[in-house]
């Protein structure tokens, strides 16, 4: 029999748990930044030591963070549920619960790419520095997507969501776009769930239950209102 396909889409508040700072909880700074300076290609032009350097410290608050309930609630699923995991995070916390399908809208703060060519990228788990090159003299950065860039996985969380039998929003303030957008894409027929201490003014949206606890919480509520 096959299993029936959750998709859910987390943010922020899942890793926040975790210890790992948003800064969206800071009035635009991000542990101090001011965001435009730390997370836009004209920061990087600018300044791309500040930039790396922001990113480096991250990598290892990332690092020395660990996977929390919501985390491993959502693992758990796998057992009686087909689960895709479609994240605006840059950790890796949902991986290393063991979640077996992730899709980083955002990036993934363990890889980086040259500044020349998107589609090269590498691991990297220690510092990123000015004048590391890729193989062809470009310089290297973090392999996050910057506001005012694309974001390339958006087209296939689209299409991943247009498979699911049920839609789970945990831990975000749907104020990111394009990726709040999902909540749009999702067919009215299909069930919806939003996990959130403050849920956002989404009342309007057809087969939504809302949850409004933190991420740890409810997903433990998430996990018995689920029908395999």
């Amino acid at each position: 029999m096959n299993k029936k396909h959750v998709v859910v889409l987390s943010g922020a508040g899942v890793s926040a748990e975790s210890g790992l700072k948003t800064f969206r909880d800071s009035d635009g700074l991000w542990d101090g930044y001011d965001v435009y300076e730390v997370a836009t290609p004209r920061g990087f032009a600018k300044n791309p030591k500040l930039v790396l350097d922001f990113y480096n410290d991250r990598r290892k608050d990332v690092a020395a963070a660990k996977p929390n309930a919501a985390h491993m609630g959502l693992a758990a699923l796998e057992k009686d549920f087909d689960v895709t995991i479609i994240t605006q995070n840059i950790d890796n916390l949902h991986e290393r619960a063991g979640s077996t399908k992730v899709v980083h809208l955002h990036g993934e703060i363990f890889k980086m790419r040259s500044v020349d060519d998107v589609n090269k990228i590498y691991e990297i788990t220690g510092d990123i520095n000015v004048g590391d090159l890729d193989e062809k003299g470009s310089q290297l950065r973090p392999h996050i997507v910057w506001f005012e860039e694309e974001v390339p996985m958006m087209e296939k969380a689209v299409a991943i969501l247009r498979d699911a039998d049920y839609f789970v929003v945990v831990g975000t303030s749907l104020q990111v776009y394009p990726a709040a957008s999902l909540l749009q894409y999702a067919p009215p027929f299909l069930p919806k769930f939003i996990i959130d201490k403050k849920i956002p003014d989404i009342t309007s949206t057809p087969n939504l239950t809302i949850i409004e606890k933190p991420a740890t919480e409810g997903v433990k509520d998430l996990k018995k209102l689920l029908k395999p």
